[in-house]
């Protein structure tokens, strides 16, 4: 009883300091991010006249925005589909109950520079590979979302049941016969949750990529912005709420079902 009522008196300090310190922290980042709620506040009527400007929605090109939300949804479909794909056996290697620490670390930090560049920079560098075109985008989007899933996957890995491989492994099994009999059944479900969540994620980004050549409704949302055409803005974006919406709608019920 002493002992806990002496770890007691040690931890209460101890959580007050790491407050201390969390506070401190949002307080230094809110400043850097120069973050006032006055300003925003004496800005709203500059915010909602601007809104104004987007409506009515001029839905007369509806038939050529809906052709770019189709190719947008193209590429948000091969992009995690191929990202899915290559993340598995890098998630593999990446997790630390089943790959050696050596090869865990390369692999973090390598999936850590693919998910920490954003996919317009990787855009860019394929436009110069390929040329202009949704093509460009695809590829933007598999790497990007190559880390993304890794990381994922690899948590997902690490976070299984140790009971059925160790039930394969006493039989003899070998190491890949473990990860495939063992690991990969017991993931499954989330790794598909996962992806599909990129998915929805990918489709929203792609339709950024256009801004840089890489196609996609992007390419139209650009060029109305730029011609001030702002009925035509709004019509892009009312089409992309409702397609993301579709996409969130329906893949929720497949993660519904898996999991």
């Amino acid at each position: 009883m002493r002992v806990l009522a002496e770890e007691k008196k040690l931890v209460t300090p101890l959580r007050i300091v790491w407050l201390l310190i969390a506070i401190a922290v949002l307080i230094y980042a809110a400043q850097k991010s120069d973050i006032s709620l006055i300003e925003l506040a004496e800005g709203t009527g500059n915010m909602a006249e601007y809104i104004s400007r987007y409506f009515p929605p001029d839905f007369t090109d509806w038939k050529f925005y809906l052709s770019d939300i189709l190719e947008t949804i193209g590429m948000g479909i091969w992009g995690t589909l191929m990202a899915a794909i290559i993340a598995v056996p890098l998630a593999v290697m990446a997790s630390e109950n089943v790959a050696p620490l050596w090869m865990v670390f390369i692999i973090r930090r390598f999936l850590d520079a693919m998910r920490a560049i954003n996919e317009v920079v990787f855009a860019l560098i394929f436009v110069v590979a390929v040329g202009l075109g949704p093509f460009a985008g695809v590829l933007a989007l598999f790497v990007h979302t190559t880390g993304t899933l890794g990381k994922l996957f690899s948590e997902a890995i690490e976070a299984i049941e140790p009971g059925p491989v160790e039930g394969i492994r006493a039989t003899g099994a070998s190491k890949l016969q473990e990860i495939i009999f063992g690991v990969i059944p017991q993931v499954i479900p989330l790794w598909t949750s996962f992806t599909l969540y990129r998915f929805e994620a990918n489709v929203r980004s792609a339709s950024v990529l256009g801004i840089v050549g890489a196609g996609g409704i992007g390419v139209s949302l650009y060029q109305s912005f730029r011609a001030f055409k702002y009925g035509k803005v709004s019509a892009i974006l009312l089409i992309l709420i409702v397609a993301v919406a579709l996409i969130d709608t329906i893949s929720a019920r497949i993660r519904q079902r898996l999991i």
